[in-house]
């Protein structure tokens, strides 16, 4: 089968170098288009890019999706199918072109976790269990027919990092099977069941990530691990930012109000909860670099 592959970030090339690797005929590359980024503002390439150019597959670069010239030159492949993997939502000019349809590698065990942050939302919410589902893209975002899907472990301390980096290695198998088994005919489609009990996974604000004390230990607890180590959640210490990206819990009986910060200025911070205290391992104060809890005491005392 001709393959035209979509996608952008790390996500995604892990998915491309499994086709590539298992002798898949990847005619082209569709990712965004290079944007300055770094103190020099220079245009930086996608991850994507990156892989593609070194494997010498033609790259493609739209800055709009509906443009007349991107669709001819996507038409010019003649692709038998397209796959996505964490890339903007497509117009159905796009994702119905192939004849074998387009289809997409979404991490959460569908139809929970629709929407643009499944992993951080899986470990805010205390889930133990999530994985990657791969399915034919039609107009509604992540409501297309499941093909495959394959469940992945949430550990205790799993942070948004690790389980985006499972959950990578995860589709990026998924992927090659469900491609294997579209050539062969094999695959039966299944519709996408949805229950009262459906989870969401909408985009994340920095209201997001604000951290609420009034919570149990175990509440905190996910929602910092859920959002570490981006965006990462925070709170307010002396009217600066601090983003905790590594913690641990202690449940223990106490009178101090939720949200007070406990300190030996030597080696350890923590805030109270209603029910215990979250220990903080790895912290950033605004303006300050990210660094362990020990390392930080050492050049900053907290009043």
């Amino acid at each position: 089968m001709k393959i035209i592959f979509l996608g952008t970030p790390d996500f995604a090339v892990a998915s491309l170098q499994a086709l590539i690797e298992n002798s898949m005929n990847v005619v082209a590359v569709v990712t965004a288009p290079d944007k300055p980024a770094g103190r020099g503002m220079k245009l930086q390439q996608s991850a994507v890019k990156k892989y593609a150019v070194e494997k010498n597959i033609p790259v493609l670069q739209p800055e709009k999706l509906k443009a007349p010239e991107f669709l001819e030159e996507l038409r010019s492949y003649h692709a038998d199918v397209q796959v996505v993997v964490a890339f903007r939502m497509l117009p159905e000019v796009v994702w119905n072109m192939p004849p074998l349809g387009t289809i997409n590698v979404h991490a959460s065990l569908l139809p929970n976790y629709r929407g643009a942050a499944p992993i951080n939302w899986a470990i805010i919410n205390g889930e133990k269990e999530t994985g990657v589902t791969t399915f034919k893209l039609q107009h509604e975002i992540d409501t297309g027919n499941i093909l495959l899907q394959s469940k992945v472990d949430i550990s205790e301390q799993d942070t948004a990092g690790t389980l985006h980096d499972k959950l990578m290695k995860e589709g990026a198998a998924l992927i090659v099977e469900t491609l294997h088994q579209v050539e062969k005919g094999s695959l039966e489609e299944k519709p996408q069941i949805v229950l009262d009990e459906y989870k969401h996974a909408p985009k994340l604000f920095t209201e997001t990530c604000l951290i609420d004390w009034k919570h149990t230990t175990e509440h905190v607890y996910n929602h910092i691990r859920g959002l570490s180590p981006y965006p990462a959640a925070f709170t307010i210490v002396n009217d600066k930012k601090m983003k905790l990206f590594t913690c641990s819990k202690i449940i223990d009986t106490h009178q101090h109000e939720p949200g007070t910060l406990l300190t030996d200025n030597k080696s350890y911070i923590r805030f109270a909860c209603i029910d215990g205290f979250i220990d903080v391992h790895e912290l950033q104060l605004e303006g300050k670099t990210r660094m362990k809890t020990d390392d930080f005491l050492r050049g900053n005392k907290i009043a």
